[in-house]
């Protein structure tokens, strides 16, 4: 509980010093139909540059009405799941997600048992003042999904409500993201909500630092399969090879907290966008 606390604490202090410090400037407008533009970029490419997901939690960034995106993504034990989103509006974007554990190797694939979908609706436009604000609900959970408990080895986010800030510090684009989530995996007996944090950063037009902390509340009861309560700490990066398609190597679970694992998770991940 209290390395939960220090790293809220060090996230709010980032985020305070973000809003106050001289040469922060919004990282993002609007053109006139409402779309996201990124300073000195052109509005359909710049999308990518806003993550939707942060590792394995959501941001309150969109895709752009008309376009589309395909997410693939490699997990241990030979584990693959695929997901198409699709910006409907500049306000509201849809998908789904399917994929199953040991599809790479050899032997029987374990195959999710059923696709999983997403939705997400921004409520608040992002402003030089006010942040974007986006509810949604995504059933899609990250790992091995475990057949008696009914869920994911890190638990879906189900209903969320996000909260995403974009800043200029200079010449460097800098994100802060975080929120609050109640899943609807609750066979366990950890019905409690949960809450994430996280940011990411731009180094140069290529490369982006991406830092993640979920804190799992709903995962930390004692006698639980899965979480210690130590809540889950990620780091990835991604590199932006084109446009429209980027790539990202990311370590999860740095502070252990899953059970029966005492090692750190490498995954790799790739997204390709398209406009209609």
């Amino acid at each position: 509980m209290r390395s939960k606390l220090w790293i809220l604490l060090v996230f709010l202090v980032l985020f305070t010093g973000s809003v106050s410090a001289q040469g922060f400037f919004s990282r993002q407008n609007q053109n006139e139909e409402g779309e996201e533009q990124v300073e000195g970029q052109r509005r359909g490419p710049t999308a990518i540059l806003l993550p939707r997901k942060l590792i394995d939690i959501p941001t309150a960034n969109m895709l752009p009405r008309g376009s589309f995106d395909f997410d693939f993504r490699v997990y241990p034990k030979g584990g693959i799941f695929a997901a198409v989103d699709i910006g409907l509006t500049h306000w509201f974007m849809l998908g789904a997600a399917y994929g199953g554990e040991n599809i790479l190797g050899e032997g029987g694939v374990n195959w999710n048992p059923r696709a999983e979908f997403l939705g997400r609706i921004r409520i608040i436009q992002e402003t030089y003042a006010l942040p974007s604000v986006a509810l949604g609900f995504d059933s899609q959970g990250s790992g091995a999904f475990n057949d008696s408990l009914k869920r994911y080895t890190i638990k879906s986010k189900g209903f969320y409500a996000a909260v995403s800030k974009n800043y200029l510090w200079g010449a460097v684009p800098i994100g802060f993201h975080g929120g609050i989530n109640y899943s609807l995996e609750t066979k366990d007996g950890d019905e409690n909500p949960s809450l994430f944090i996280g940011t990411d950063i731009m180094f140069n037009d290529q490369v982006v630092l991406e830092v993640s902390y979920d804190f799992a509340l709903n995962d930390n009861r004692k006698g639980s399969y899965f979480g210690r309560g130590r809540g889950y700490f990620d780091t990835a990066l991604r590199w932006l090879y084109s446009e429209t398609l980027q790539m990202e190597f990311q370590l999860k679970n740095l502070l252990q907290n899953r059970k029966g694992s005492t090692t750190i998770s490498r995954e790799f991940r790739v997204i390709y966008i398209e406009f209609f």
